[in-house]
């Protein structure tokens, strides 16, 4: 077995292959010297600890003397600085990790060579049964195969350099400078008793403003050390070779080609931020080390190795990518209150939350809360929100769900129990699927409509009954028009497929199929957008007259307002189209009819795609103007979605991965957002709302599968404030039902007789 790369994945592999099958012949090549490494400092988990303790104790028998443990972070801003405890950390030297891992290998027959260059790859692979590549982010064995591997390196945004300095910090410390250049951070960490990690980050344009592109190594440690003296008490900084660099995410499509197989770094990486580097590559060296022992064939090893690392490494990097975007975009988070700020910090990567950080820190939590302005045991999930004339009681929003089950256009029944039973499960507001404004503005047959005065009427229904069984939730009406997405057929009968029969003519910004070789929509007319317009403002009449308390426009999704919005699907020539101001006008005539005939003391909310996941399409600087116009023109709230505008978008899912879009526009617009996207738990919305990345949390799939999520989440949170009221049928089931005896139901066993005792 051969190995490229002496880092920690790359010997820990090593050691474990040997220790495995001791007739294994493992030969390790590292070009540089033993002691020559990057970085200063490793942190290692309690999981990884405990790992490496069951995969070799001795390995972790050696660790533990080198291991400094604390439990604190600090957050250091504007002068003030707070501490969140336990989060139990470990670290130690990366030269003493090495030194133990050089010393597990030699004793366990693994031939060492370091100061020499491995073989050529394509020799490797003829000549050894299995080639580990452990060579790093820049990894000459990937580069290699880079046609089998299909790698993909993406730069990022910031610079940063690593350095140490000769003391212990007493806690993990982020500190923030805010300078004449911008805003720059610093991430310090204790890794010995007499020495710490300081990474300092900052913009590649604060960078250079700050002049930090000048070639003087010195002179950037010695500034470095002037801008976090305080932190520092006033210390020297040290480099070992440090340089300026960006930061690189490394996905590769594929991690084995044949016999080789990528390992670490070399295979993906996962932002500093996080801490998770060393972590992920010694996790991967256990995984492909018990994989080998499991298999009977390197085949078969190698794919169940991937196939187990895979998912878990892609949810670090979207952990990792989070933390480094919150980072990348640390001037707009600034401005926080600063517990806020620091409650923010913590939770970035979206692995800590609310209820992680209650458990660590209940008093830093308290703090943060009370900051906020949560009444004492009210979480933030349940305080009120103000929009307009409209009080919410809570944050919680029932996502717009469409039904598909509307005959002509009216609400029935399903419609009446569906929102109705979410509506006495206690969320602050219920929307409506998107309604549409007139029978061509469906999307599919059993699409909702608010065009007749019939379906009018069976909308006050559903409101008369929400208004009077659940008193203090609110009811509000999506309006929208379906556009070149239109005259499909309902979503479980084929989503997005044209209708086998009894098609209806699409209109859209530009005559563009949805989908290739979809229908063609004619391209809409002055005389066409005023027809348009009139009918929502009609429909906005209906509803206002249907008793709805709130009503959205919907400008995302790629429906018809949606299409004039974005650069992909309006191709116009005339003042409706070419610049954003331009295909901003047609949805702003709509929002401005539509306000006008609304209750002026009645919220009116936008939904937008704040990106299209799309070469070429609006992307989250667009958004944030869009919502700008829109909040300038008497919008109370953006409700901030993203995609589903092309038919060829490549999402990047993930847990509550659309709500940094709601973020920037909360910061950057100055008005209240609606979050969305795959918030999935109450701790979610409470981390969301307490950060200060939301106003409003708007959940769709977890109340199809709970009606009563909001007050199951009161109940498991122990609240039973105005935030989440049980209506009086109900209360009974306010707790939960008891799901067997309390006690152990077998026979009592007899004491057991301690021979010899005293």
């Amino acid at each position: 077995m051969a190995i490229t790369g002496g880092g920690p994945g790359g010997l820990y592999a090593a050691a474990l292959l040997k220790r495995l099958a001791p007739d294994r012949e493992v030969t390790l090549w590292e070009r540089n010297p033993p002691d020559d490494t990057f970085g200063f400092g490793v942190v290692l988990s309690d999981e990884t600890l405990g790992g490496i303790a069951d995969a070799d104790p001795e390995i972790r028998a050696a660790l533990d003397p080198a291991l400094v443990r604390w439990d604190d972070i600090d957050i250091v801003h504007r002068g003030v600085r707070h501490t969140c405890g336990g989060h139990a950390f470990a670290a130690l030297a990366r030269r003493r990790l090495l030194r133990i891992l050089h010393t597990r290998c030699r004793s366990l027959g693994v031939d060492l060579r370091f100061g020499a260059p491995a073989p050529d790859p394509a020799r490797l692979a003829r000549s050894y049964d299995l080639v580990v590549a452990a060579d790093g982010v820049h990894s000459a064995v990937r580069a290699a195969h880079a046609p089998a591997f299909r790698p993909r390196l993406t730069p990022h945004r910031c610079r940063y350099i690593w350095l140490a300095a000769d003391f212990a910090l007493d806690a993990f410390r982020f500190e923030i400078a805010e300078t004449g250049a911008g805003v720059m951070q610093l991430h310090a960490y204790p890794y010995a008793p007499d020495a710490s990690t300081a990474i300092v980050e900052m913009r590649e344009e604060v960078w250079r403003a700050a002049g930090f592109d000048a070639p003087d190594p010195a002179a950037s440690v010695e500034r470095c050390a002037a801008l976090f003296a305080d932190a520092l008490g006033g210390r020297p900084l040290r480099s070992h070779r440090s340089a300026w660099t960006t930061f690189r995410t490394v996905v590769n499509e594929r991690w084995s080609h044949g016999n080789t197989v990528l390992l670490g770094d070399a295979a993906h990486t996962a932002h500093f931020s996080i801490g998770s580097g060393t972590k992920l590559a010694v996790e991967d060296a256990l995984a492909l080390a018990a994989c080998l022992d499991e298999h009977p064939t390197v085949p078969a090893a190698l794919a169940a190795y991937e196939e187990e690392r895979r998912p878990v490494v892609a949810s670090a990097q979207r952990a990792a990518g989070a933390s480094r975007e919150w980072f990348e975009d640390l001037e707009r988070h600034v401005a926080r209150r600063p517990r806020q700020f620091a409650f923010d910090l913590l939770t970035r990567s979206r692995r800590v939350t609310h209820g992680n950080l209650r458990l660590r820190d209940p008093a830093f939590t308290g703090s943060v809360e009370r900051e906020f302005g949560c009444p004492d045991g009210t979480p933030p999930m349940f305080t009120p929100f103000r929009l307009r004339g409209l009080t919410l009681r809570n944050r919680v929003v029932v996502s717009p769900m469409d039904m598909y089950s509307a005959t002509d256009g009216v609400p029935g029944d399903l419609h009446l129990v569906h929102l109705g039973a979410r509506a006495l499960g206690g969320a602050g507001l219920v929307m409506t699927e998107m309604v549409c404004v007139s029978p061509e503005g469906r999307i599919t047959p059993g699409c909702a409509g608010l065009y007749t005065e019939h379906q009018g009427r069976a909308w006050r229904r559903i409101t008369r009954f929400v208004h009077e069984n659940a008193p203090g939730t609110a009811i509000g009406v999506q309006l929208g028009h379906s556009g070149r997405k239109g005259s499909t057929r309902r979503m479980w009968e084929g989503m997005d497929e044209p209708l086998p029969e009894g098609n209806w003519p699409l209109s859209a910004a530009s005559p563009l199929p949805y989908r290739p070789g979809g229908a063609v929509p004619r391209e809409l007319t002055r005389a066409g957008l005023t027809a348009i317009r009139e009918r929502f403002t009609e429909a906005a009449a209906r509803a206002a007259r249907a008793g709805f308390d709130l009503l959205e426009l919907h400008c995302a999704h790629g429906y018809l307002l949606s299409g004039f919005l974005s650069p992909l699907t309006n191709h116009r020539t005339d003042a409706y189209g070419g610049s954003p101001e331009r295909r901003l006008r047609f949805p702003l005539e709509v929002f401005d009819a539509v306000r006008e005939v609304w209750p002026g003391d009645r919220p009116m909310t936008v939904r937008v795609s704040a990106t299209d996941w799309a070469e070429g399409g609006i992307r989250a600087e667009d958004a944030v103007a869009v919502a700008r116009a829109f909040a300038a023109h008497g919008a109370d709230a953006i409700d901030v979605s993203t995609g589903q505008v092309v038919s060829d978008e490549r999402p990047e899912f993930g847990r509550s991965y659309q709500t940094p879009y709601a973020d920037r526009i909360r910061a950057e617009a100055g008005v209240p957002v609606i979050a969305v996207g795959a918030i999935s738990s109450w701790d979610d919305v409470n981390s969301l709302i307490l950060a200060g990345r939301a106003d409003l949390c708007a959940l769709g799939r977890p109340h199809l599968y709970d009606p009563q999520w909001t007050l199951h989440a009161a109940a498991e949170q122990g609240y039973a404030g105005p935030g989440a009221v049980w209506p009086a049928p109900y209360r009974a089931g306010s707790r939960p039902p008891r799901t067997g005896r309390p006690g152990p139901t077998g026979p009592r066993s007899a004491p057991h007789r301690v021979q010899g005792g005293g």
